[in-house]
Order: structure tokens, then sequence, then C-alpha cells
């Protein structure tokens, strides 16, 4: 049988889940995803905190979203169903603390993932690329919400804006991440904070993460608002520029967009 994808251990009061995927670099397909949110279901009830992390020493810790799994033509690329959204949700929804532990890349889609982490400590070699608007896929709203709650909302609009990478003391200075430190301690002292966490109330630190989670999704939407972006969503992923932005990933070339 091959490798696990995704594997999960149990250390004291600290649960770890490992991604390890090198073929696709840690994208986010629906395979990854379904083994990931089947680990920390599995370390809920005995884990005090959770950590998410790649296999040591990778350098790309996600690769994103997985491109192949995009739909060509009328379905929405980032629906609520999508397996993305599924695991933002469940990180969310989670009632213990988890700590995203970084090395290498993140990409796309990876990027929230770290963000919707509680803590994220990061190595010194961490680069974050908000890419979306290079590969021409429309962001799922409820994404960008999330992004915007949970790092600075400057940064966030030039990551997806400019969808270059930034570096892990550009991202510490701007509330990023929590902390950046040298690539060969970025294990132990994650552990360390790990297990300090896990010393606390665990039904203090489950309410505390309830509280935030519902403080954060307290701005207002309207309907009509919502319809109108909905709209403006799906006028991008029927377009040829949609079509294109495929194309030119899968053809590994610069995408030649037409605003049409």
């Amino acid at each position: 049988m091959p490798d696990p994808i995704v594997s999960h251990n149990l250390n004291g009061p600290v649960g770890t889940i490992i991604m390890d995927d090198p073929a696709t670099r840690n994208s986010l397909s629906t395979e990854l995803i379904q083994a990931m949110t089947a680990a920390i279901d599995e370390l809920h009830n005995e884990a005090r905190v959770l950590v998410l992390r790649a296999r040591p020493g990778v350098r790309t810790w996600s690769s994103g979203h997985s491109v192949k799994e995009l739909p060509t033509h009328g379905r929405d690329p980032l629906a609520y169903g999508d397996p993305l959204r599924t695991l933002i949700r469940r990180i969310r929804d989670c009632s213990r603390p988890v700590v995203a532990m970084v090395e290498g890349g993140v990409w796309g889609g990876a990027c929230e993932v770290v963000m919707t982490c509680d803590v994220r400590i990061v190595a010194k070699n961490t680069t974050f690329a908000l890419t979306p608007a290079k590969l021409g896929v429309p962001y799922n709203m409820a994404g960008v919400l999330n992004m915007m709650g949970a790092a600075n909302p400057t940064l966030v609009r030039e990551m997806l804006y400019r969808a270059r990478p930034i570096d892990a003391e550009k991202a510490l200075a701007r509330g990023l991440v929590n902390e950046v430190v040298p690539n060969e301690e970025l294990e132990a002292l994650t552990m360390q904070e790990a297990n300090e966490i896990a010393t606390n109330s665990p039904m203090v630190l489950a309410l505390l993460k309830e509280q935030l989670k519902v403080l954060s999704e307290a701005s207002p939407l309207t309907p009509e608002t919502f319809e109108r972006v909905q709209g403006m969503r799906r006028a991008i992923y029927d377009s040829e520029d949609y079509q294109e932005g495929l194309r030119s990933f899968f053809e590994k070339r610069p995408p030649q967009f037409h605003d049409r």
C-alpha cells in the first residue's frame, strides 16, 4: 500500500497532523482534506491542542487548492461544499486551539488555512502568496472575510491584488503570523508553545475560541450585497479569462487576460 498522505499522532495533550503528499506539494485535494478532517475528528476528544504541519524540511508547506480539481465549466470553483471550504470550517469549528507550524512556501488557499489557525509559528524560510488573481479564479467571499478578520486587512488586500510572495519577516511585522523562528528550532519551539497552551483550562479555551469566532463573524451583510458580489463571481467563472487562467497553469505559461 502507498504511504498515507496525512498522518497524525498524540503526544500527551498535543495532537499533531502531518501533511505528506510530495507528489502534489501538499495540494489541498479532496483526498488530502478528507484525511485531514478525519485526523481532526479522531484527535479532538483526546488532544487539548492540535498542531497542523507538513513533513519536516519541505520546500512547499502547501501548494494550495488543487487546480486539477477546479471545475472547467458552469460551477462555482469555490462553492460551499468545496474541499477547501470544508477544511476551513472544520478548523474554525474545532473547539481545540489549532497551531500552524509552517516552513517553506504557502500558496493560494493554503494561506487561508494558516490564517484560520489560532496560532501561527513559521520558519524563517516561509513565504506566503495569495494567487487567485494570477490564476483568474474568483475567490469565495466567505474566504476573503475570513482572511480579513484573521490578518491585517491592508496586508490581505496587498497580497490579493499583487499575487506575489511575502517573506516571513514581513508577515510578522504586518500581523499575519505570531512568531518567526530559525528553521532548525521550529519544531521544538512550536511544541513548547502548544504544550504551554494545553496546560490551561480546556473549557475556557473552547469558550474563548467560540467567542472569537462569533465576534469575527459579527459584521452585517445585506442579502442584496451578497447577491451582487455572487453575481460578479459567477460572471468570472463563466468567462473566457477563467478558462485562460486554467489553461495557462497547465501549460506553464503566464496568462493572457482580456477582461471578458
